[in-house]
């Protein structure tokens, strides 16, 4: 029999961020002396800044008696599924096609990942390449490459998605390949883009190990598709690869896929998404109209979630906040030569002097040129403004860049301010890259941003171009319940690129729930 007692307490970050003084803490709120309790289990940490000085809200279990071994959840094991008598095809090795292949092998199915990237050590030279020499390889950058966009990212693992899945049992496989044992605590948890790469390799030698495959630098160029069936799919090299089913998980910007698909006569529709820029303030600023205190102290780096309803022409568009990146840098994301995405990321220790976040405006179906561009209306309008952007910018991978308060004022910055963007920023109007509508919405946005935060909309913080790659502009339709292709047998979509997801643990959770459907079918 075991003996707890729950407890909620708040407590000065200084207390709550010092292992031995939280201990204490705990212990004296529970009622109890050091050595009265066996064991102090921590459940949930999050800030509470809505009073003149921020605490930090503390949730644990303090044990009277020895806790359950498997206190921490259990721990996960991958049997030999090198001669299992079912295979599934992987395409995509984010956290989607990962967390879909160790499902898979779960299940006693054999799982062989295609990557048209590379492994996570050998992509790094392509990343220094494009920070440095401007050189985009169109396989191997921030958006392609083991792991996924989410690789050389933030890491944040907060979602929403609560119904479609179970998001403890995704952080509990992450803790078990080497990511911090805080994201089971934290209310928004992150790993950190400098730990990300360690653990997505920890994944992929999971899989390896277990029997699986996972190939890198293999480009999926067409689909063996045999009367509304898809037995699988033909590589760069003319390598055609069979499973009893595929899943596609290629990620938000595989366009090729999508034009593929296309070509191929499967049914995919235009989604609606979010386009923008990337603001970029000093992280004093931000932590000082958070925390309401110059020096934050152990508090993390403060961030912050806005929204604001925006009106253009009678159309209502929400404005928003999208993967801030405290402490953070802006990175190059463009896919292809003659164009410019930015995207944020941040270290585990988010200590760099700047805060960094897309603002991004709604675009529906409206927006788009549907009549001209059908299903690829949404990526027609991204290319366009991302090579308008580039094109303005030098033909580089130089960001066109306007500061904030000149922005608000539409007028052109003489000089641009120090940021953490690494190939650097060219001064323009960000209007000619964005077009009056969407120009205007952000206008509004930032505007109503700096009534909710002091000092927010001002000309000590800068935007930068262009934020476009928030989610996909496609979908890529299936059975709400088999989670199969409405008209292709053994096609599942999968992910954010399938418009089923929008993070790395959502993501995650869609490579499960996948491989679960593929292998009910694949039985009955």
């Amino acid at each position: 029999m075991f003996d707890k007692k729950e407890i909620e307490v708040l407590l000065p970050p200084e207390v709550a961020y010092d292992e031995f003084a939280r201990y204490r803490a705990l212990l004296h709120a529970a009622g109890f002396q050091p050595g009265q309790a066996d064991f102090v289990h921590l459940k949930r940490r999050s800030i509470d800044a809505r009073g003149r000085q921020p605490l930090v809200r503390l949730r644990a279990d303090v044990w009277l008696t020895p806790p359950p071994r498997d206190i921490f959840g259990p721990w996960f094991h991958y049997p030999d599924v090198s001669q299992a008598r079912r295979s599934v095809l992987i395409v995509g090795a984010g956290p989607a096609g990962l967390f879909a292949a160790l499902r898979a092998i779960e299940l006693g199915i054999k799982p062989i990942v295609v990557e048209r990237g590379k492994d996570v050590r050998t992509r790094r030279r392509d990343l220094a390449a494009l920070n440095k020499e401007h050189i985009v390889h169109p396989d191997s950058n921030y958006c392609f490459g083991e792991g996924g966009a989410g690789t050389y990212s933030d890491g944040k693992l907060y979602t929403r998605s609560t119904k479609r899945g179970d998001i403890q049992r995704i952080l509990r496989i992450l803790v078990q390949h080497g990511a911090t044992p805080e994201i089971l605590v934290d209310a928004h948890p992150h790993i950190g883009t400098n730990k990300l790469p360690l653990v997505v390799a920890a994944l992929r030698d999971s899989v390896r190990q277990a029997g699986g495959e996972v190939r890198f630098d293999t480009r999926v160029t067409d689909l063996l598709l045999e009367q509304q069936h898809l037995r699988g799919v033909v590589t760069a090299s003319g390598e055609a690869i069979e499973a009893d089913g595929v899943i596609l998980a290629t990620g938000h910007s595989a366009r090729d896929i999508y034009e593929l698909l296309h070509r191929r006569g499967v049914l995919i529709e235009a989604k609606p998404f979010a386009l923008g820029v990337r603001v970029e303030h000093p992280q004093a600023l931000i932590d000082q109209a958070q925390y309401r205190r110059a020096d934050r102290g152990q508090l993390p780096a403060a961030s912050y979630s806005l929204v604001h309803q925006t009106q253009w022409k009678g159309k209502q568009r929400g404005v928003f906040s999208f993967c801030m990146c405290p402490g953070g840098f802006i990175v190059p994301a463009a896919t292809a030569p003659g164009e410019v995405v930015v995207n944020g990321m941040s270290p585990s220790r988010r200590d760099s002097r700047f805060a960094n976040s897309g603002i991004v405006a709604a675009i529906e179906l409206e927006d788009m040129d549907l009549a001209q561009h059908g299903p690829l209306a949404g990526l027609r309008l991204q290319q366009e403004i991302e090579q308008r952007a580039c094109a303005i910018a030098g033909n580089t991978q130089l960001a066109p860049a306007q500061r904030l308060g000149d922005f608000l004022k539409n007028k052109i910055s003489p000089e641009l301010l120090e940021t953490s963007y690494q190939p650097g920023l060219v001064p323009v109007r960000m209007d000619d890259v964005l077009g009056a509508g969407l120009a205007e919405r952000l206008r509004q946005g930032f505007r109503d941003f700096g009534k909710k935060i002091p000092g927010y909309a001002t000309n000590a913080a800068q935007i930068v171009g262009v934020e476009s790659r928030t989610s996909a502009p496609v979908r890529i339709p299936r059975d709400r319940d088999t989670l199969q292709h409405p008209k292709i047998k053994g096609l599942f979509p999968c992910g954010e690129g399938a418009g089923y997801a929008g993070g790395i643990v959502s993501a995650a959770m869609d490579g499960e729930r996948c491989a679960e459907a593929m292998a009910t079918l694949a039985i009955s």
